[in-house]
């Protein structure tokens, strides 16, 4: 089974023609791609100066012709992609070659260069799209793509491969499931797993040092952060959840614990969604189909709606109307608890710092007091001065009468601080109940009303 695409090769601007060819050649030659050149093939070039000798003949065109090239397509390129395990590459490269020179016909030079980097074997066939005779051009015509498809299959059925099966547009398989895009915390725990799983470095230091030849940027101090080649920010150890802390980290290379890959966890789905107002939808322009299709989709997200509420032992609108007050509430309870705790740490953080301010300036407050509030004196130590007089006025609107100690501070915002984190699961329960009792309302609002005006509708005929 091969599946093809005919690609149109442009010149790239700021590029010559003859600069570009060399890279599309030189890509498509990859040694490392290749097994080291060794399964390239050819017709009427040499693998080494195809770039050369298709741009020879576009020069002989010129002189043949008088004309000169308007489009920008300086080359076409094939792409045969197998069934991973189907066939070897020595035997691709031969398909492939059998497929340029058949969709030729022989008139144009080509490369065949069969890739082997990824699970599936695949060909670049790069033709030139200027002739052998150098008296025409190679034209792109109507559902060429196609013709490409059909000529490879038929060559793969006569070396009794498989083909693509074609399928009615109904019976395709509609793709529903996505892979999770890997994010860059994502990535460095992956990187990390590997390290302690499997090198087992001897120290912390040797551990950096593997990321570091992971191609991962290391900023030492207080808190130690990496940074990826494409990253913008670092990322600190400590940031990236349980098991991966410095201290943790430390805890596992000295053999104290045992480290624990990481398992993302799939995003929660939602047990249902709203109903599609389908008289709004019609009114916007979208016909009997979107409406056929909508009343289907209300059916089953309603059933939804209803196995929810007969899990959670709701059976009237008024007991869902209690349940729903009850979780708006303690949902607005816990978000005020958590705005109070927040206000709170943020006063925490501008008093210590007027307290290290103003026990820093004393000093030069007091020396400023005896030189009789000097000009001089002030214009040399504005900064502190004005330091000092911020947090004398700080205090005075606190109404302090004796400053707190900072290790008070500290120990309050601490406290606070785990109290706040503590908070945020139950925060998270209460608003994603709320919204699901919020959702299940409105669809049941929603389906009564329509219920009620189609039952309107019939009475009046």
């Amino acid at each position: 089974m091969a599946a093809t695409r005919l690609i149109a090769l442009h010149k790239n601007k700021g590029k010559s023609v003859a600069a570009c060819l060399k890279s599309r050649t030189d890509y498509a030659q990859n040694p490392d791609k290749t097994n080291k050149g060794e399964l390239v093939s050819s017709y009427e070039c040499s693998p080494l100066t195809a770039d050369e000798e298709f741009m020879l003949s576009k020069r002989q065109y010129e002189l043949m012709t008088g004309r000169r090239q308007k489009s920008d397509v300086i080359a076409y390129q094939i792409r045969q992609s197998f069934k991973p395990g189907e066939i070897t590459a020595e035997e691709a490269n031969k398909v492939g070659y059998e497929l340029a020179m058949r969709f030729t016909k022989g008139k144009y030079a080509f490369i065949v260069a069969t890739h082997t980097d990824r699970e599936h074997i695949h060909n670049h066939i790069n033709y030139n799209s200027t002739a052998l005779d150098s008296t025409r051009k190679f034209r792109d015509f109507l559902l060429s793509g196609l013709a490409v498809q059909r000529l490879s299959d038929l060559i793969c059925l006569e070396h009794q491969l498989s083909v693509i099966e074609k399928k009615p547009y109904r019976e395709r398989q509609k793709r529903t499931l996505y892979p999770p895009k890997e994010s860059n915390r994502d990535k460095l725990c992956s990187v990390i797993d590997g390290i302690l799983l499997n090198e087992k470095p001897a120290s912390f230091e040797g551990f950096l040092q593997k990321l570091e030849q992971q191609g991962y940027e290391i900023k030492r101090g207080k808190y130690t952060s990496v940074k990826g080649t494409r990253q913008k920010r670092f990322i600190r150890f400590r940031t990236l959840g349980a098991g991966y802390s410095e201290d943790e980290i430390k805890a596992v290379l000295e053999g104290k614990a045992k480290h624990q890959p990481y398992q993302k966890q799939p995003p929660k789905e939602q047990p249902f969604h709203l109903l599609v107002d389908i008289q709004a939808k019609l009114s916007e322009g979208k016909g009997e189909g979107y409406a056929r299709w909508a009343k289907h989709y209300n059916l089953k997200e309603m059933s939804k709606t209803l196995i929810f509420l007969q899990e959670n032992k709701i059976g009237s609108i008024e007991e869902m109307q209690e349940r729903m007050d009850a979780s708006t509430a303690r949902y607005h309870e816990l978000g005020d608890s958590i705005k109070a705790s927040e206000k709170r740490l943020a006063e925490i953080a501008v008093l210590k710092a007027h307290i290290i301010n103003y026990a820093k300036t004393r000093p030069v407050y007091d020396a400023y007091r005896k030189t009789g509030y000097s000009k001089r004196f002030l214009e040399t130590h504005r900064t502190e001065i004005t330091l000092h007089k911020a947090a004398k006025a700080a205090f005075d609107e606190a109404n302090l009468k004796m400053l707190p100690k900072v290790k008070e501070l500290d120990a309050e915002y601490s406290k606070l601080l785990t109290e706040k984190k503590a908070r945020y699961p139950d925060y998270r329960k209460a608003k994603e109940e709320m919204q699901e009792l919020l959702r299940a309302k409105r669809n049941v609002e929603m389906f009564f009303a329509e219920e009620k005006s189609i039952a309107e509708k019939m009475k009046s005929r």
